[in-house]
């Protein structure tokens, strides 16, 4: 059966309602009257805090799904997805009926970020016992190479059904997990309910599973993936780029070490409301270069972001294209609202090496600078500074000298870490250090 319409709460609030009208696949969304007089705005710029039905039938299906953008930032994505329609394969029910409310009533209060969908479709009970990592590395392996044609034992149901729990919600195309971690790191558990006492909530990045098909974006991380970021971490911290803590977690009698990032989004088991550039702003992340660093500079200013903040913007645009990382899309950028309701800028993510020079997806940059995607100058880079008042061209030149400092110590920093040679040196050929 299709969902017609969803209840969306905020710290167990009803902020509004999502519904469908007749037979449109374009979702409305109203505020409650209480939330209009007493809440805030959920997306400052499309959402104001008004009277009326907010829909956007404009905005593009692929990436948004007929929903106001600030709900489509709650879908599964691309991995999330592959597992939702694996589970709906084996129950026999089409996927294509499977819409986008429907989508969110799975998610339930398992989403990034603060809202949550009523009433929940998910037949899982949320349950927090402990997790074997090989075991769910395994299953997520086996759904990328068989995805409809999944025949599993029992113990491999059982494992589905807790990945399908702690790996629908998490955002982007690669195989992670969201999870709890005790102290001293020697228990995992579900991450989609509240960490008992002495546990801390991480977003776990899967080592090693990746789809393999020629004719399309590899799909996941090949092993030696979770090092190279963590390696990307320390030099991004080294560079005074704000992050949420950052560790490996090595998989006994394995050489995969998984990438696990403390949730910005989650303090203790308190809840932050998070929405990404893409729903802030309506800007694609699907069209590589319709978006610019001087465009998000001045939603920045438009939310009320600090100088500090916009300085934050500058140092991780200079790090990005000396360290190459182009998948800097729009929806790798978050905004985040406080205790105080107010907007900042939510710590950076997925900052790590991505390019591959015959991919359509990530051989430039998603986000433009100066007008070019590739090719920069430093006069590019001191170019985008002139936006933020408070920076001067003598301390952007000074962000721009660290950072090519720090990024030159890549092959000894990853060389101490364990990265193989190989990815290794295949990065350090890529590298922008000549200027």
């Amino acid at each position: 059966m299709i969902a017609n319409s969803c209840e969306v709460l905020f710290d167990g609030i009803t902020a509004g309602y999502l519904a469908y009208t007749g037979d449109s696949k374009i979702a409305t969304f109203e505020y409650t009257e209480d939330w209009r007089t007493a809440g805030f705005s959920l997306s400052p710029r499309y959402l104001p805090l008004e009277k009326g039905i907010f829909t956007f039938p404009a905005l593009p299906w692929e990436t948004y799904r007929g929903l106001p953008a600030v709900f489509a930032d709650s879908l599964p994505d691309d991995f999330g997805n592959t597992l939702i329609d694996a589970w709906l394969a084996r129950e026999g029910r089409d996927k294509s009926q499977f819409l986008a409310i429907d989508r969110l009533l799975y998610t339930g209060s398992r989403g990034m970020g603060a809202l949550e969908y009523l009433p929940t479709n998910n037949p899982d009970t949320p349950y927090s016992e402990p997790l074997l990592i090989a075991e769910l590395v395994s299953m997520a392996q086996k759904v990328l190479d068989t995805r409809n044609g999944l025949e599993l034992n029992d113990h491999e149901e059982s494992s589905l059904s807790k990945l399908l729990q702690i790996g629908t919600s998490a955002g982007g195309a690669r195989a992670k997990a969201v999870i709890a971690v005790n102290q001293d790191r020697t228990e995992i558990r579900s991450g989609q309910v509240n960490a008992p006492t002495g546990f801390e909530h991480f977003l776990l990045k899967f080592d090693g599973v990746e789809e393999h098909k020629t004719e399309r974006q590899t799909f996941g991380d090949p092993k030696g993936y979770g090092l190279m970021e963590y390696v990307y971490h320390l030099m991004a911290k080294q560079v005074g780029i704000n992050m949420s803590h950052c560790e490996l977690l090595r998989e006994e009698g394995s050489q995969r070490a998984h990438f696990m990032t403390k949730r910005f989004d989650r303090e203790n088991n308190k809840k932050f409301h998070v929405l990404s550039l893409c729903g802030l702003a309506h800007a694609n992340f699907r069209k590589a270069g319709e978006y610019s660093y001087e465009e998000m500079l001045g939603i920045a200013r438009e939310i009320g972001l600090t100088n500090h903040e916009q300085e934050q913007i500058y140092r991780r645009m200079v790090f990005n294209v000396i360290a190459r990382n182009h998948d800097d899309h729009t929806k790798n950028w978050s905004f985040m609202v406080n205790d105080n309701y107010r907007w900042t800028l939510a710590p950076a993510f997925d900052i790590a090496w991505s390019y591959r020079a015959d991919s359509e997806w990530v051989a430039s940059h998603q986000l433009t600078l100066a007008g070019k995607r590739d090719n920069f100058t430093i006069d590019d880079l001191l170019s985008v500074a002139t936006h933020i008042t408070s920076l001067r061209p003598s301390k952007a030149k000074q962000i721009i000298k660290e950072t090519i400092k720090t990024v030159s110590c890549w092959r000894e920093l990853a060389e101490s870490e364990g990265v193989p040679a190989s990815l290794r040196d295949e990065i350090w050929k890529t590298l922008r250090l000549q200027w």
